[in-house]
C-alpha cells in the first residue's frame, strides 16, 4: 500500500516552498474550485431549463390536441384508436416529443407508442385532469421516467369524454443537456487555463520581489533585521530614489533629534542641518565626513545602493563624534600644555645657568634682580586675568592659549579693557567660543607675514557679554563672510577641518547671541566679535572647578618665561 503523508509534514513541506509558489498553488486550487462549481451550476441550470420547457412544450401541446373538435368527436366514436392513433403518431414525430396518449375518462388507452400497450390503463396520476385542470409531472411508465403533461377533453356538452397526455422522455431531456456539456465545458476549461496563466505571470512577479523566499525565510529575515536596526550603535538612515526616507533606526532618530519615525517623510522636510541635509538630498557617496546634528558631531558615511545595475537609493550611516571631537580638543590642549611646559623648562635651565654663573661671578643682586623681573612679568599677566576674568576654566583656556600661540611665533594679548567678572553662561559654551575663535586667529596669523600677532577682548557690558578676536592675517574676502561658520569651511587643505567655527555658531546660537565678522584696522587681518545677551540667563552651572584648575595650574607653568611675547 502506498504511504500516506501525514497533514502535518504536508503543511511543513508547504511552508518550505516560496511565497509565489504559495500563491500560485492557492490561485490555482481556488479557480479549479470556482471552476467547478461554475461547471456544476450551469450543467444544472442547463438541466432545468430543459426540464421546465419540456414542461411548457408537453402542456401546451397537449391543451392544443384537446382543443380539437375533431378529437373530441373520434374519442365519442366507436372506434377511437383507429381514428387517433394514426394521427397521434404523426403529432409525435412532428413535435418531437415521445408519446401522445389520447385515453378515456377512465384512464383505457386509445392511442400509444407501443401497440401492445393499447387498451391498458395509463400509468400516472390523472385526477387533477378529471377536475378540470391540465398540469405537468415527472412520472416513471411504460418508456421510463418522463416529463408528461395531461389535459381533458370536453365533448360537446362541456363534459369531459376523455384525457390526453404528451411526454418527453429524461432519457431524452438528458441528450438534450449532453449535447450543450462540450461546450460549458469548453468555457471552463479556457476560463481555468486563462486564470492560471494570469496566476503563472503574478507569481513570477512576485518571486522577483520576494527574491523567492518562502514564509519562514522572510519572517526570519525580518526578524533578524529588527534585531540587527535595534541593536546598532550608529544610526542607520535608508533613502528611496526619490528622497525620501525609507527606514531609520532607533539611533538615527536619537542622533537627528526627529520628534518621531520619519518614514516616508522627505529628507528636505527633516528639519536638519543645511549642509547634512544637503548631502542626503544629493545622493552621493561619502566618507567619514563631519556634519552637525543640534548639539552633536556626527560622523556620516553615505553609499549609493544598487541592484542589478538599478540605482535603488542611498544608505547612511551616522556616528556620534561629539564626545570624541571634545576628548581630541582636550588632548590637543594637553599637548600643547605639554609642549609650552618642555620649551618652558629648556629656557628655564637656560635662566637658572645664568642666574647660577652670575652668582659664582660675584653678582648675587643681578642674579637676583634677573631671576624676580621674569617671574613678576609671569605673576602680573596671571594675577591680570585671574582679576579681569570671573570664570577660572576661561582664564586658563587663556593663559594656555598664550603659551601654545608663544611657542608658535605668535604674539597672544589680552586687551587691556577685558573685565568679566561675572560670565552668567555656561563655560562649556564659553570654552568652545574663544578657543575656537583664537585657535583660527592663530592659524591666520600664521600664513600672514610678521609680526604675527593676536588680540583677544573678553568685556561684560551692561547687557552682553563681548567676545572679540583679532588677528594679523590677511583677511577675509568679504563674499566668503557667509561661509565663515557653515560645518566644513576652512581655509586649510587638509581633512578633519572647518568645524571649530561652526560649533562657535551652535554656542552662540544656544545662548541667542550674534557674530559680526569685519577687518581689524589695528592689525590688519580679521576681527571676529560675538556679542552674548546677558538679560534672560540662568545662573551659572557647575564649572568643573577641580578640571578648571588643574588646567590653570598647567597654563601657569606654561607662561612663566614667556612673559616677554604675551604682555
Amino acid at each position: 500500500m502506498p504511504r500516506l503523508v501525514p497533514p502535518l509534514k504536508l503543511g511543513a513541506r508547504a511552508a518550505k516552498l516560496s511565497i509565489a509558489k504559495q500563491v500560485l498553488l492557492l490561485q490555482l486550487l481556488v479557480v479549479v474550485l470556482l471552476t467547478a462549481v461554475g461547471t456544476y451550476a450551469a450543467i444544472h441550470e442547463a438541466r432545468s431549463g430543459q426540464f421546465s420547457r419540456a414542461r411548457q412544450e408537453t402542456l401546451a401541446l397537449a391543451e392544443t390536441i384537446a382543443g380539437d373538435p375533431g378529437v373530441a368527436d373520434e374519442v365519442a366514436g366507436p372506434d377511437p384508436t383507429a381514428q387517433l392513433e394514426p394521427a397521434s403518431l404523426t403529432i409525435q414525430r412532428a413535435t418531437g416529443v415521445d408519446f401522445v396518449v389520447i385515453m378515456s375518462p377512465a384512464g383505457i388507452r386509445y392511442t400509444h407508442p407501443t401497440l401492445t400497450e393499447i387498451g391498458k390503463h395509463y400509468l400516472g396520476d390523472i385526477a387533477p385532469a378529471l377536475a378540470g385542470h391540465a398540469f405537468s409531472e415527472t412520472y416513471t411508465g411504460t418508456l421510463g421516467p418522463s416529463v408528461r403533461s395531461v389535459a381533458p377533453i370536453y365533448g360537446p356538452d362541456h363534459r369531459i369524454v376523455g384525457l390526453v397526455s404528451v411526454g418527453i422522455t429524461i432519457e431524452q431531456l438528458s441528450a438534450l443537456v449532453n449535447r450543450e456539456l462540450p461546450l460549458i465545458l469548453a468555457v471552463g476549461a479556457g476560463a481555468v487555463a486563462l486564470v492560471s496563466l494570469g496566476s503563472w505571470g503574478l507569481s513570477r512577479r512576485l518571486r522577483k520581489q520576494t527574491l523567492g523566499m518562502g514564509p519562514q525565510e522572510i519572517t526570519r529575515l525580518y526578524e533578524h533585521h529588527d534585531a540587527v536596526l535595534h541593536a546598532m550603535h550608529e544610526g542607520l538612515l535608508v533613502v528611496d530614489r526619490q528622497r525620501r526616507v525609507l527606514l531609520a533606526n532607533d539611533e538615527a532618530v536619537r542622533l537627528l533629534d526627529l520628534a518621531d519615525d520619519p518614514t516616508g517623510r522627505p529628507v528636505g522636510g527633516l528639519g536638519l542641518n543645511p549642509a547634512l541635509t544637503g548631502l542626503l538630498e544629493s545622493g552621493l557617496e561619502a566618507h567619514d565626513e563631519t556634519h552637525l546634528a543640534g548639539d552633536r558631531v556626527l560622523a556620516v558615511n553615505q553609499s549609493v545602493a544598487r541592484r542589478e545595475g538599478r540605482v535603488l537609493g542611498t544608505v547612511t550611516t551616522l556616528r556620534d563624534h561629539t564626545e570624541l571631537r571634545a576628548l581630541a580638543g582636550e588632548l590637543d590642549s594637553a599637548r600643547g600644555f605639554a609642549d609650552a611646559l618642555s620649551s618652558t623648562a629648556h629656557e628655564a635651565a637656560n635662566r637658572l645657568h645664568t642666574v647660577v654663573t652670575l652668582i659664582e661671578l660675584g653678582k648675587p643682586q643681578d642674579a637676583v634682580r634677573f631671576a624676580t623681573a621674569e617671574l613678576a612679568a609671569s605673576q602680573q599677566l596671571v594675577d591680570r586675568l585671574l582679576g579681569a576674568v570671573g570664570d577660572a576654566a576661561l582664564a586658563a583656556l587663556l593663559l594656555g592659549k598664550i603659551a601654545q600661540a608663544a611657542e608658535r611665533g605668535v604674539e597672544l594679548t589680552v586687551g587691556e579693557d577685558t573685565a568679566a567678572p561675572e560670565l552668567p553662561f555656561e563655560t562649556r559654551d564659553l570654552l568652545t567660543i574663544a578657543g575656537n575663535l583664537i585657535d583660527n586667529a592663530v592659524e591666520a596669523a600664521l600664513r600672514g607675514s610678521p609680526p604675527r600677532r593676536v588680540s583677544v577682548t573678553i568685556r561684560a557690558e551692561a547687557q552682553e557679554l563681548l567676545v572679540r578676536v583679532a588677528d594679523s592675517g590677511a583677511g577675509i574676502d568679504p563674499e566668503r563672510i557667509g561661509d565663515l561658520f557653515t560645518r566644513g569651511w576652512t581655509t586649510k587643505n587638509e581633512a578633519g577641518h572647518g568645524i571649530g567655527l561652526a560649533l562657535v555658531r551652535q554656542a552662540v546660537n544656544r545662548n541667542s547671541g550674534s557674530i559680526d565678522v569685519a577687518c581689524d584696522e589695528e592689525l590688519g587681518g580679521a576681527a571676529v566679535a560675538v556679542r552674548l545677551p546677558v538679560i534672560g540667563q540662568r545662573e551659572r552651572a557647575d564649572r568643573g572647578a577641580e578640571s578648571a584648575t588643574g588646567a590653570q595650574a598647567a597654563a601657569v607653568a606654561a607662561v612663566h618665561g614667556r612673559s616677554g611675547g604675551a604682555q
